[in-house]
């Protein structure tokens, strides 16, 4: 059963909330997740309606960019920890946190290399 909250007149799911403070113990203080966080939960609960929450990623002024980072990597990782228990949905999770971090750092600190990208340094 998955549990939610209420925040400003929208539902947040608790587990989703946990991951991207991560938090664990996350419940009744609720009242410091800041408002990137919140829409973040929103994206990744929902990866259909990151196209029209774009800008107001875009926009935002982070108070704390490295621990913003820290939950699109959490989610990341949660999500290729958790692929084959539904795929879809944990490669849209990915593809929202990845995108995000791409939008706002540039690049993408857990990038995959792929073979052909790897330089082979013979000695």
């Amino acid at each position: 059963m998955v549990e939610y909250t209420t925040i400003d007149n929208k539902k947040y799911s608790l587990k989703s909330l946990r991951l991207i403070t991560g938090d664990l113990s996350l419940g009744a203080d609720i009242t410091k997740i800041s408002e990137e966080q919140l829409l973040l939960c929103e994206a990744i609960d929902d990866p259909y309606i990151l196209p029209y929450l774009l800008d107001r990623f875009y926009s935002f002024e982070l108070k704390d960019a490295e621990g913003f980072r820290l939950c699109l990597i959490r989610i990341q990782v949660d999500s290729d920890l958790r692929l084959n228990e539904d795929i879809q949905k944990h490669q849209h999770r990915g593809y929202v946190a990845r995108t995000v971090e791409k939008l706002l750092f540039r690049d993408i600190f857990l990038e995959v290399l792929q073979e052909g990208d790897a330089e082979v340094v013979e000695g």
